[in-house]
C-alpha cells in the first residue's frame, strides 16, 4: 500500500492507521451530548441543574456516571443517588471529562458476542480509570482528572477493531490461544497497527488534548511516551495490578510486558517498595469489582 523505503516507521504506521479508519465509512462523529456538555460548561453561570438536564437525556450515561461516583476507589463517603448530586460532588470539569470518555465509548459500543464481552470491557475500563486516579492522588500528582479520562478510554481501540475489522479480530483471538504471543503483538502482525495506535488517531480526529492522546497511545509502553510519560505510566501500573490480582482484568492485556521504567517515572523508589505499594491496593480493587457486580 505504501512504499516502506520512503516512509520511516512512524510515518508508515500513521498512514496505515489513517487508511484503516478512512475505510470505515460510518465512523461516528463527535457525539452530540459530548458537544452540548462541553459548550454548557464554558458558559458563564452554568448550573448543576442545567447540566443535569442535558446528561439526563441519556439514562445509560446517568447510570454510568453514578457508578463512577459510587466507586469504592473514589472514596466518597455517602451514597450518590442523583445526577445533580454527582455533579456537585465530582465537579463540572470532571463531569465533562467523564461525559467525553463515556460518549466515545458509547459511540463504538458493540453488541456483546462470544469474542467480545462488553460487560468485562466496561468493568475493566472503569477499574483502570478509578484506580489510576486513586494512585495519582496517592502519589501527589495533580493530573488525576486527565488520568481518569485516559483510563476510561485506554482500550477504546479494541472495540473498534472488533466492530470494523472482525475478521482480523477473530484471527488475533485464535493466534493468542494457539501461541504464547500477546494480543498486542498479534495486532501488529495481523492488522499492522495496535488498538493504542487506532485510539490515538481517533483522539486526534476529535481534537482531544495531545497529552491525553499520547497517554492512551503509550499506555503499554509508557517510557516511550515523547512528552509527559506520567499519565501513561499510571494507566500502565493500574493495568498491571488488575493482571497481578486477576481482579477487573481484561484478556487483551494477557502477556503484556511490564515497563519497569515507571518506577523512576513515578518516583516510586525501587522494585521492593513497588510490590508493597501494589499489594496495598488489593482490597480496594476487590471492593471495586464487588460493587460493580452488585
Amino acid at each position: 500500500m505504501f512504499n516502506n523505503e520512503i516512509l520511516n516507521g512512524a510515518e508508515y504506521k500513521k498512514k496505515k492507521i489513517e487508511s484503516i479508519l478512512s475505510s470505515v465509512h460510518n465512523l461516528p462523529s463527535v457525539p452530540v451530548i459530548m458537544m452540548e456538555v462541553s459548550r454548557l460548561i464554558e458558559e458563564p453561570g452554568a448550573s448543576a441543574t442545567k447540566l443535569g438536564r442535558i446528561i439526563s437525556k441519556d439514562q445509560g450515561l446517568v447510570t454510568k456516571i453514578l457508578s463512577v461516583a459510587n466507586s469504592p476507589l473514589y472514596g466518597i463517603p455517602r451514597r450518590v443517588s442523583t445526577i445533580d448530586f454527582a455533579i456537585v460532588i465530582l465537579g463540572f470539569n470532571h463531569i465533562k471529562n467523564i461525559v467525553i470518555a463515556l460518549s466515545m465509548m458509547e459511540a463504538f459500543k458493540s453488541a456483546a458476542g462470544t469474542n467480545f464481552d462488553q460487560k468485562k470491557y466496561w468493568e475493566h475500563s472503569l477499574m483502570i480509570a478509578t484506580a489510576a486516579k486513586k494512585i495519582a492522588d496517592d502519589l501527589g500528582y495533580r493530573t488525576s482528572g486527565e488520568v481518569f479520562t485516559a483510563g476510561l478510554l485506554h482500550d477504546l481501540g479494541i472495540p473498534i477493531i472488533y466492530k470494523y475489522f472482525n475478521k482480523e479480530y477473530t484471527e488475533i483471538i485464535k493466534q493468542a490461544e494457539l501461541t504464547e504471543k500477546s494480543y498486542y503483538s498479534l495486532e501488529n502482525e495481523i492488522l499492522g497497527v495496535t488498538h493504542a495506535d487506532i485510539a490515538r488517531l481517533l483522539m486526534d480526529k476529535w481534537n482531544l488534548p495531545v497529552n491525553l492522546a499520547e497517554a492512551i497511545q503509550y499506555h503499554h509502553t509508557p517510557s516511550m511516551c515523547p512528552t509527559d510519560p506520567v499519565v501513561a505510566s499510571l494507566i500502565h501500573l493500574a493495568d498491571h495490578i488488575t493482571q497481578q490480582f486477576g481482579v477487573g482484568d481484561f484478556i487483551w492485556d494477557k502477556g503484556i510486558t511490564f515497563d519497569r521504567n515507571i518506577i523512576d517515572i513515578l518516583k516510586i523508589g525501587n522494585e521492593e517498595y513497588l510490590e508493597k505499594f501494589i499489594y496495598s491496593y488489593k482490597e480496594l480493587f476487590e471492593n471495586q469489582i464487588e460493587s460493580l457486580n452488585f
